[in-house]
């Protein structure tokens, strides 16, 4: 290969890794450690310790910081004294008699493939051999044992590309507060506070956060606006929308009550290198502190239909 061919090759990659994302990075002692150090120290609420699943098993698109996150919260959870993590990965995670054993269920990255966007009749059809008619039946009651859980009194953290679990469901999607619609490139945004006084972003100090990440967009149960959103970014400020806005501010993180449960998503954490800020880590500490029921705060929809 002649310098020239190199050289336009260098850029041609150099190029396209800075317009579509952030280096992957391994998981090091070094990385484990400066998170660690970023991490907050105590949380925001003295409680009993909570027992929190983190479910990090995907059939999509493979987010290459789920195993970043799932090392984050363990840290968050160690240095806080707060909680207890279990990282699970398999479906019947969510039988009932399993739920029961925690306080709150973290939803890490966790893509289904495909048009059917069930990430439950995903993972059933990948890991057994029962007929499509059993596995629909089967997604079908783990999706039930979900929202029930919840709406008992559970709590449901929800990162990034996880809103997509049963994206085609109307009432998941009513649940959760929206359902995955598309994103833009990866791109610098800067995420701003609906309200700086709100309990759960205290830790930008009014700043918001700047970070480069997939802007999302949501559709569904999001136009109801039934949650209390917390960040938003503006779509006039994005490059490479594919539809028009009616409104340009878009909601990327809230929080929201389902029956006696509670509801926190938060769109950014699609690179680790978001990690490098202790304002996020914070965030994510609140939030977890929310969904157990540790943290009270205003959840009241902003809009009641």
């Amino acid at each position: 290969m002649n310098k020239v061919a190199y050289t336009l090759i260098t850029f041609l990659f150099i190029g396209t890794l800075s317009a579509q994302g952030l280096q992957e990075f391994p998981i090091s002692e070094q990385w484990l450690a400066k998170i660690t150090s970023l991490a907050p120290t105590a949380p925001r609420v003295k409680a009993d310790v909570k027992k929190i699943m983190v479910f990090s098993q995907h059939t999509g698109f493979d987010h290459w910081t789920t195993p970043h996150n799932n090392e984050m919260l363990k840290i968050l959870a160690t240095k806080s004294g707060a909680f207890q993590i279990t990282i699970a990965k398999d479906i019947a995670s969510f039988d009932k008699r399993n739920l029961k054993q925690f306080d709150a269920v973290i939803l890490n990255n966790s893509n289904p493939a495909g048009p059917k966007r069930d990430l439950f009749w995903d993972l059933l059809k990948k890991n057994s051999n029962l007929d499509d008619r059993r596995i629909a039946e089967l997604a079908a009651q783990y999706e039930r044992n979900l929202m029930d859980y919840v709406s008992k009194g559970g709590g449901l953290m929800i990162l990034h590309g996880a809103i997509t679990v049963q994206n085609n469901s109307k009432e998941f999607s009513k649940m959760v507060g929206g359902s995955f619609d598309y994103h833009p490139k990866q791109q610098e945004m800067h995420l701003k506070e609906v309200n700086p006084d709100h309990p759960m972003v205290r830790a930008f100090k009014g700043k918001g956060l700047t970070h480069v990440d997939e802007p999302y967009f949501f559709n569904n149960a999001y136009s109801d606006y039934n949650f209390r959103p917390l960040l938003y970014i503006e779509a006039d400020k994005l490059e490479g929308l594919r539809k028009e806005v009616s409104d340009n501010t878009i909601y990327v993180s809230w929080i929201k009550r389902h029956g006696k449960g509670r509801v926190f998503y938060t769109s950014p954490s699609h690179n680790a290198q978001s990690m490098d800020n202790p304002e996020l880590l914070q965030f994510f500490l609140d939030g977890m502190q929310y969904v157990t029921g540790d943290l009270k705060c205003d959840d009241s929809p902003i809009k009641i239909n």
